[in-house]
């Protein structure tokens, strides 16, 4: 393993631990954040797992096949970042909405869970 394939491995794995980490936060604002990161982190990981790169995939005289990079990656990474980038506006009208009409961005406990939680307390 190369050393940026360990040190792009460390950040992607750190990337992923901040953005679950932020995900499980009660603010609505850290959870979208966190949805962002993971996001970034995926589209990081997908174009670390496509190899190194290589000459343009454009077909010529001169070139040996197996020096092409693969364009399938950066495409999907391409569609990913379009896809989180919608989802992020969906997520944001949302936060926006509820912090308009609750004045804070906390997630309430919910009555339900915590009568659950303290049946099994008692069991």
């Amino acid at each position: 393993m190369r050393a940026l394939d360990l040190t792009t491995a460390l950040v992607v794995g750190g990337l992923f631990a901040v953005g679950f980490h932020l995900l499980l936060q009660r603010s609505l604002m850290r959870l979208l954040f966190g949805f962002l990161v993971l996001g970034h982190s995926t589209n990081l990981l997908v174009l670390m797992a496509a190899g190194p790169p290589g000459d343009p995939p454009i077909t010529g005289e001169g070139h040996a096949p197996e020096t092409f990079a693969d364009p399938l990656p950066q495409a999907m990474a391409l569609t990913a970042i379009v896809i989180t980038f919608g989802v992020t506006v969906l997520l944001l009208a949302l936060v926006y909405r509820s912090w308009r009409i609750q004045g804070h961005d906390e997630v309430r406990d919910d009555v339900e869970d915590r009568r659950v939680g303290e049946e099994v307390l008692e069991s």
